[in-house]
């Protein structure tokens, strides 16, 4: 099925399953926010454990999304979806039964892996089933404004489910991903994805990657707690996995991440961007739910409502965006989107309770979310050519999942060594670190057409 600039019966139908998809991820991650005051309280975790509790879905998600991309190129693009989806389903169940710290993070964990393969495979299954130009651009807006939307909405649901016990942020998901699973193997179309002669996955990079960005979490967050020795151990290996990756690929003939795609104009500023956008949203969540339940003694149903606020970019991402893009460009939209983003956390960094502010916050989070999350997907994944959309959209992934370990990380560690106000003082930093990497993308029009440049190799 290919699509036209008017998307048929069929076509929306693909694009509801796979948006549904994308939101259920978003939620999934997000609402854990909401539901981790009670996971502490009942099976007395620390707060450095609480943390990798969230860290482990996106360590996972984040180590393996490369390897999901390729995957997807690869194998077959429905196969990895509706596989993987398969995984979720199962491994969020078993998450839900945990009665340990430790069997949270690894039910986490794999879910996060089989999180990996599905995003990349439903976001290149997008880019090479709408035609080029506005049907693509619309559907590329709808999917990143689902996902968007998961991130916000996750906070309210998260609300709503702890209330009945908190086990439930785990088991809900299987209901609606098992409803999400049955319906894409209906409607998504079969793309013949054999696997070329000779082409093998990149198992070394995969594992540098994800060991490198382990031990750099790792670093940050244990840092306020443990020896400086320890840190600066755990540092450099970070930096060693991490160089290490870099030289695998530049000499592997089929490289996890082909180092080319990120000379393509604007795809290295949009992945900064995803990680800066993402980076600081999770600071804020972890900051913002810790104040609201622990310090003002609201509970989770109360949290939760504040936080619906939030979840308006469900809305608003699919039509306020469209039609600035059009006007002005992805670049200026997603820079005033991030500069929103930084606006927004403002409104809760005085700390005084103050409903009326924080809620002005949060409504502008939600738009901030709406003008940056689909742009910045377009402008990562538009100039890549069809044979690695699988990777562009797992690049992006990436860059989106790390940003979020990285943001929830920094922001652990200066909560456990300051207070709750330095958590949202990073959660600032980082959206204002967002605009200034991604302002070139406004400056210089970036964000062309669709077609107009093509992948650089």
């Amino acid at each position: 099925m290919t699509a036209t600039d008017r998307l048929s019966a069929r076509a929306w139908a693909l694009l509801l399953v796979l948006s549904g998809a994308i939101f259920l991820e978003g939620v999934d991650i997000s609402m854990m926010g909401v539901a981790l005051p009670s996971m502490r309280a009942d099976l007395a975790l620390s707060t450095g454990e609480l943390q990798w509790v969230v860290s482990s879905y996106v360590l996972g998600y984040g180590g393996f999304v490369l390897l999901g991309g390729r995957a997807a190129d690869l194998l077959g693009r429905r196969r990895m979806f509706l596989v993987m989806l398969g995984v979720f389903v199962v491994f969020s169940g078993l998450g839900g039964v945990a009665t340990e710290g430790w069997m949270l993070g690894a039910a986490r964990f794999v879910t996060g892996v089989a999180a990996a393969f599905t995003a990349p495979a439903g976001l290149s299954i997008i880019t090479t089933t709408y035609a080029r130009g506005p049907a693509r651009d619309r559907a590329v807006l709808v999917y990143a404004g689902a996902a968007a939307g998961g991130f916000s909405l996750g906070m309210v649901v998260g609300g709503l489910l702890t209330a009945l016990h908190w086990r439930w942020v785990f088991f809900a998901p299987v209901v609606l991903a098992t409803v999400i699973l049955a319906a894409a193997a209906a409607v998504v179309p079969r793309d013949g994805g054999a696997r070329r002669a000779g082409a093998r996955f990149d198992l070394v990079g995969t594992l540098l990657l994800t060991v490198g960005m382990s031990l750099l979490i790792l670093t940050v967050v244990h840092a306020p707690e443990v020896p400086l020795a320890i840190s600066l151990l755990t540092g450099a290996g970070a930096v060693a996995g991490l160089v290490a990756f870099l030289a695998v690929e530049r000499r592997r003939p089929e490289p996890l991440l082909r180092l080319g795609i990120l000379r393509v104009p604007g795809v290295a500023r949009a992945n900064l961007g995803a990680m800066a956008l993402v980076g600081s949203f999770m600071a804020f969540q972890f900051s913002a739910v810790l104040f609201l339940q622990e310090q003002l003694g609201w509970s989770s149903i109360e949290t939760g409502l504040l936080l619906a606020i939030g979840g308006l970019d469900a809305v608003l991402a699919p039509t306020l965006a469209p039609p600035l893009v059009r006007r002005v460009g992805n670049g200026r939209v997603l820079v005033a989107g991030l500069g929103l983003a930084a606006v927004g956390y403002l409104g809760f960094l005085p700390l005084d309770g103050t409903v009326s502010l924080m809620a002005a916050g949060l409504l502008a989070i939600s738009v901030a979310f709406a003008l940056a999350y689909g742009p910045l997907t377009l402008v990562g994944t538009d100039r890549a050519e069809e044979s690695e959309q699988g990777l562009a959209g797992g690049l992006m992934t990436m860059s989106f999942q790390f940003g979020g370990a990285i943001g929830l990380a920094v922001a652990t560690a200066a909560v456990v060594s300051a207070d709750l106000r330095a958590g949202i003082v990073v959660a600032v930093a980082l959206a204002v670190a967002g605009v200034a990497v991604t302002a070139p993308l406004a400056r210089h029009g970036a964000a062309e057409p669709a077609g107009v440049a093509r992948a650089a190799r």
